[in-house]
C-alpha cells in the first residue's frame, strides 16, 4: 500500500508546484516592466546554463564558469545583435538543423562544442522573451499558451488514442495520434486568436494558422532535442529545482524553440 500513497503524494506535489510556477510566471509576465522581466529571465538563463553544463559533462570548474558567463553573454547579445540575426539563427537551427540532428541521432558535443550549442539554445530564448515582452507581454503569453495547449492536447489525445510511437528511441511516451490531437488544438487556438483578438482578415488568419502549426512542430522538436540530450547523458531530469517538474530546461524545452521562432514570425507578420 505504500506505493499508491507515494504516487499520490508525488502527483499532489507536481500539481502544487505547477500551480505556483504558472501563477508566479503569469504575474511576473503581466506585472513586471520589461527590464525587471529581463532580470528574471537572466536568472532562468543562469539556472539553465548550470543544468546544460552538467548535461554535456562539464567538470565542476567549467560548470561554474559557464553558469557565470552565460547570463552576461545573453545580455550583451540583446544589445549587440539585431532581431533579424536571432530570427535567422532560430529558423536555421529549429527548422533545419534540429530535425536533421534528431533524425540522425547525433550525440551532444562536449567541450567548446557543447558550450556553443547551449548558448545557441539559451541566448535566443532570452533574447526573444525580452524582445517580445518589450513589444507586448501578450506575445510572450501567446507563445507560452501555444506550447501548453500543444503539450496538454498531445498528452490527453495520446493517452486515449496513442498507438504509433513518434520517437520511440528518444521519448517513448509520444505518439503520432497525440501529435495529431495537439495540431488540431493548436489550429483551433490560432483560429480563435485571429478571429477574436486580432480581428484579422481571412488571408492573415490563414497565415496565422500556418505559423502556429510551424510553432507547434517546433515545440515538439524543442522537447525532443532536450530529451535526446538527457537520454545520452543518462539522466531523467535536467535538474531538481522544481519538485515534481524536474529542472529549468525541462520546463523551457519547448519554449526554447517556440519563443525565438515567434520573434521570427513577428518580424514576418509586421513586414507584410
Amino acid at each position: 500500500m505504500a506505493a499508491p500513497a507515494n504516487n499520490l503524494s508525488g502527483s499532489r506535489q507536481r500539481i502544487l508546484t505547477g500551480l505556483a510556477l504558472g501563477g508566479g510566471a503569469l504575474a511576473a509576465l503581466l506585472g513586471l516592466p520589461t527590464p525587471a522581466w529581463g532580470g528574471l529571465m537572466l536568472a532562468v538563463v543562469g539556472l539553465g546554463a548550470w543544468e546544460w553544463a552538467a548535461l554535456v559533462k562539464f567538470d565542476n570548474g567549467q560548470r561554474i564558469l559557464y553558469t557565470v558567463f552565460t547570463p552576461p553573454l545573453s545580455l550583451a547579445a540583446l544589445f549587440a545583435l539585431p532581431s533579424v540575426a536571432i530570427a535567422t539563427a532560430a529558423i536555421l537551427f529549429w527548422l533545419v538543423a534540429a530535425p536533421l540532428w534528431l533524425a540522425r541521432g547525433w550525440r551532444m558535443p562536449r567541450g567548446p562544442g557543447g558550450a556553443l550549442l547551449g548558448w545557441l539554445l539559451l541566448v535566443p530564448t532570452f533574447y526573444a522573451a525580452v524582445s517580445l515582452h518589450a513589444t507586448s507581454p501578450m506575445l510572450v503569453l501567446g507563445g507560452i499558451l501555444l506550447a501548453v495547449i500543444a503539450d496538454s492536447a498531445a498528452y490527453f489525445s495520446g493517452r486515449k488514442y496513442g498507438k504509433r510511437k513518434l520517437a520511440p528511441g528518444i521519448s517513448p511516451g509520444k505518439s503520432w495520434e497525440g501529435a495529431l490531437g495537439a495540431a488540431i488544438a493548436v489550429a483551433l487556438y490560432a483560429l480563435l486568436v485571429g478571429l477574436f483578438f486580432l480581428h484579422a482578415n481571412p488571408g492573415r488568419i490563414l497565415l496565422l494558422l500556418v505559423l502556429a502549426l510551424v510553432l507547434f512542430v517546433a515545440s515538439i522538436l524543442g522537447d525532443l532535442f532536450e530529451s535526446l540530450g538527457k537520454r545520452q547523458a543518462g539522466i531523467k531530469d535536467s535538474g531538481n529545482w522544481l519538485p515534481g517538474h524536474g529542472g529549468v530546461l525541462d520546463r523551457i524545452d519547448s519554449l526554447s524553440a517556440v519563443l525565438p521562432l515567434s520573434l521570427s514570425f513577428l518580424l514576418l507578420w509586421q513586414s507584410i
